[in-house]
């Protein structure tokens, strides 16, 4: 089973190639089996899907939504196509937001309302229904880490997990194999440390030094939500 991941991370971004390698970790394939597309350099649906199983969305850097970079069109037009002919995919954090808007749904910059960290989440009655998320406790632990968040999701997306911060944390296309999350279940505890390090200049400018050392000092195992990738591989192979 070989899957797709679509980046949005400069090549001297080293969590580029980290990214990679959780993802293959929790998904339990090797590494060669995740095969990398720059979305700086464009999108293209059909391309994208060519030759693998699934696609994966993973984070951005230093990008996001709201920002206006040249290639983000494409970009919400190919997640839209591959969503619509239900082809399988899973998004997280950037590829969440993606999702959202090339749906319909609103996205805001929000720097006070940022989740940096491990947070508790609840799983919502769609959730609980859910192939995937219905195996995850009601409440749980995940890895996060943005400043944007959706604020309106849009018609046929159903909203299956949640958080006092950030209400909208996991969704899925209705009747489609397509999954995204606000949070990283490809990172674990430790991983979101050191991404978190990678970045330590950027959210020190966002939080100030001492919280930002707090906030990493105060990262924690999240056992559950990182075999969520896990479950859409099995779910993948059932159905094939």
């Amino acid at each position: 089973m070989k899957f797709r991941l679509l980046q949005a991370r400069l090549p001297t971004d080293l969590v580029r190639s980290e990214e990679r390698a959780s993802f293959a970790e929790k998904l339990n394939v090797p590494l060669e089996d995740v095969v990398p597309w720059d979305l700086i350099e464009g999108a293209d649906a059909n391309a994208i899907v060519d030759g693998v199983d699934a696609v994966l969305v993973g984070g951005s850097g230093e990008f996001g939504v709201t920002d206006g970079a040249p290639w983000l069109p494409a970009f919400f037009d190919a997640l839209g196509t591959i969503a619509d002919s239900g082809f399988p995919m899973f998004a997280s954090c950037f590829g969440f937001q993606g999702l959202v808007v090339a749906y319909g749904g609103t996205v805001i910059t929000d720097p006070e309302g940022s989740e940096v960290g491990s947070y508790e989440l609840a799983v919502t009655e769609h959730g609980a229904a859910d192939p995937l998320f219905s195996r995850l406790p009601t409440a749980f632990t995940a890895q996060e880490g943005h400043k944007d968040r959706a604020i309106t999701l849009p018609t046929g997306l159903k909203h299956l997990v949640r958080s006092e911060r950030c209400p909208y944390q996991a969704v899925r296309v209705e009747g489609r194999p397509v999954w995204a999350t606000q949070f990283h279940p490809e990172l674990s505890g430790a991983e979101n440390a050191q991404r978190f390090g990678r970045y330590f200049d950027l959210y020190k400018s966002v939080f100030g030094e001492e919280l930002a050392r707090r906030k990493l000092e105060s990262m924690r195992p999240s056992v559950e939500s990182n075999e969520l990738l896990l479950h859409f591989r099995d779910f993948l192979a059932e159905r094939s």
